[in-house]
């Protein structure tokens, strides 16, 4: 490690950072990647007292075509990556960008004429593999690379309402889930290699990514809240099924979890306007990162996003515009300062919150393939269960219907009282 390099969090330090979205050009920075404004990016980062950022490599400039894996973006990526080291901030990298802000990002070769399945065609698998491998082998040496995601949110392409999805069963996403883990893993061997989906595979009935492949594959489970998918529309900006929308996802993915000490991952969340107003931001992301800190086993908390998606660039939702925690100068915002503040607090604290020893327990038609699973949706009966409790200051936790009955499982959890859906007024 460089001298004068801050040194990483202690192990088991709850962590905190920011999805990085460069201040200038967004993504499309990796067409005129420019060091000096990733660095000033960073260090705006670095001051808000975060240790970490999470990037996004855009799949079609990194490998243009299935046999051309660009050495000059691989280098771009592992430049950004020493620099944010330089700041203190370790680095955890996407792979398969994929879908990003409501943009699709998929190479030429997967498309109109060279249509192919992205999960399911055995040439594509393939260069997704050995796209994944370069890119981990390339950060394997670097001490502050936490390890690779194997894209964001990239279960969107696979199901409606995605406007032309490859559409796969659930045990194809498994077996294409299992195929890009190894391929991180061999190419950096030991990392936090994780996956994640948006919340259709919590979410939406017969959706091929399930909660069971979130909360068992891969390093640590990945949880995306946004409040925007009926939520507040629901409950409005202050209502604890809104503050408490991550702490819900966050405790909901553990019913699957066969490791009851199994690490849950906030890696995205935000205060989407006009939802939850621009004046309100700071309120919001005080009382969402309060109740997800409640959380035990949680891993750490990663804002989207850094900066601001600037107004010179056309066609984004009016929500994206203004998810940062900076603005495009660089800025810090209100919600960023109250990131800083909940940092700051914890920065050397151990995070071991009270155990939630009463759960409510989530029947979704079988857990494996989870038939059933929009019970647990915004308005479907489980989701608005645990609302009411969470709304009279109840802590709950959540455990599948098949389990609630099992003395060790419980135990394990240290859940001592299991409540139905039918019990909740």
């Amino acid at each position: 490690m460089p001298d004068g390099t801050p040194l990483p969090p202690p192990a088991g330090a709850l962590r905190f950072g920011a999805n990085y979205t460069p201040s200038r050009g967004w993504f499309h920075h990796w067409l005129d990647f420019d060091p000096d404004e990733v660095a000033a990016d960073l260090d705006s980062v670095a001051a808000l007292g975060l240790d970490h950022v999470r990037v996004f490599p855009l799949w079609p400039l990194f490998q243009p075509n299935r046999a051309l894996i660009r050495p000059r973006a691989v280098e771009q990526l592992v430049a950004l990556a020493d620099a944010a080291a330089e700041r203190g901030l370790d680095v955890a990298v996407d792979g398969l960008q994929g879908h990003l802000s409501s943009f699709d990002f998929l190479p030429a070769w997967t498309g109109t004429w060279h249509r192919r399945s992205i999960f399911a065609d055995p040439d594509v698998v393939a260069g997704q593999e050995e796209y994944l491998r370069t890119l981990a082998a390339a950060l394997a040496d670097r001490p502050r690379f936490l390890g690779m995601t194997v894209g964001n949110e990239i279960n969107q392409f696979s199901d409606a309402p995605h406007p032309d999805p490859d559409r796969i069963t659930p045990d194809q996403a498994q077996r294409w889930l299992e195929r890009m883990l190894a391929a991180c893993e061999r190419g950096a061997p030991g990392r936090f290699h994780v996956h994640a989906e948006y919340d259709a595979a919590w979410y939406r009935d017969g959706h091929p990514f399930t909660p069971a492949q979130a909360a068992r594959l891969g390093a640590a489970t990945t949880v995306h809240s946004w409040v925007f998918n009926g939520t507040a529309q629901r409950h409005g900006r202050t209502g604890a099924a809104t503050e408490q929308h991550a702490a819900y996802l966050i405790e909901l993915s553990k019913a699957w979890a066969a490791d009851p000490h199994r690490p849950v991952w906030l890696q995205e969340v935000g205060a989407p306007a006009p939802l939850i107003p621009p004046e309100h931001a700071a309120a919001f992301t005080g009382a969402t990162l309060a109740a997800a800190l409640d959380c035990p086993g949680l891993w750490g908390v990663t804002w989207w996003c850094s900066h601001d998606v600037s107004r010179e660039l056309a066609d984004f939702p009016e929500l994206e515009y203004g998810l940062g925690l900076l603005t495009n100068d660089r800025r810090t915002k209100p919600a960023g300062a109250e990131v800083a503040r909940i940092a700051a607090e914890w920065r050397g604290r151990e995070h071991r919150p009270a155990v939630r020893s009463t759960a409510l327990a989530v029947d979704v038609g079988g857990a494996e393939a989870a038939p059933g699973r929009s019970v647990c949706a915004p308005g479907g009966a489980f989701f608005e269960a645990w609302a009411s409790l969470a709304s009279g200051g109840v802590r709950p936790a959540v455990v599948l219907a098949e389990l609630a009955e099992d003395p060790a499982h419980l135990s394990a959890r240290g859940i001592t009282e299991v409540l139905r859906v039918s019990d909740i007024r």
